[in-house]
């Protein structure tokens, strides 16, 4: 492989990594909608794009185990070529929790048990957060990347605050459990996603100076 086409392929990986973030956003951004608004056919779109969303994160795979077979990466290229194949797994997880939620959309009978305005919160920071943990990583921006996981706090908030009401409801009405349950499991998977968009984070300043930092 030349240094031309070995240069190529660096920008490559980048570039999918980069769109691998933004579907994976659109994914988190319509799930939310369909949540929001019972949608099942939007529910059920998320869950079909998550197929082209598979098949980018097995691209930057392969494209990075050609990178370090075939060219033996420099040090500071070899940080840029892992962080992209743990930014992927990260991204590619995260979309499997907006198809998860897309899914219980689905399930969910009627109407929502309570106003599901903290949920709607807490899907809008997750999906700031993977853009701006995306942002960090096109830029190799590691400030970015620190300010960027301190939203996590207000994620963990907001589960913690609301998942306790969720469970105070349950309690005291036993007719709302089946669909307060689905809620619950809604506020976990936007949890895993703030933690997701943090470990993008950390792949960023590692990424730009070789550290080792946790920012979850």
């Amino acid at each position: 492989m030349t240094r031309t086409r070995y240069q190529q392929n660096l920008d490559l990986l980048k570039d999918n990594v980069i769109k691998i973030g933004e579907e994976a956003r659109r994914s988190i951004d319509n799930a939310m909608i369909s949540l929001e608004n019972l949608d099942v056919d939007l529910a059920n779109k998320v869950i079909e794009d998550d197929q082209a969303i598979d098949e980018l994160d097995d691209s930057i795979e392969k494209c990075v185990h050609q990178l370090i077979a075939r060219q033996s990466p420099t040090a500071g290229d070899m940080r840029f070529v892992t962080s992209c194949l743990k930014i992927s797994i990260d991204v590619e997880r995260m979309a499997d929790m907006a198809v998860d939620i897309a899914a219980i959309v689905k399930r969910i009978d009627e109407k929502h048990a309570r106003p599901i305005t903290e949920i709607i919160e807490m899907g809008t920071i997750a999906s700031l957060m993977l853009q701006q943990s995306i942002d960090a990583f096109k830029e190799i921006d590691p400030e970015l990347a620190k300010e960027t996981s301190k939203e996590d706090d207000k994620m963990d908030e907001l589960f913690s605050s609301t998942s306790r009401e969720i469970i105070e409801m349950m309690t005291n009405d036993k007719t709302i459990i089946d669909n307060a349950s689905h809620l619950l499991f809604v506020l976990r998977y936007l949890e895993r996603i703030g933690d997701h968009a943090c470990n993008i984070c950390e792949s960023v300043v590692y990424m730009a100076s070789g550290e080792r930092v946790y920012l979850n």
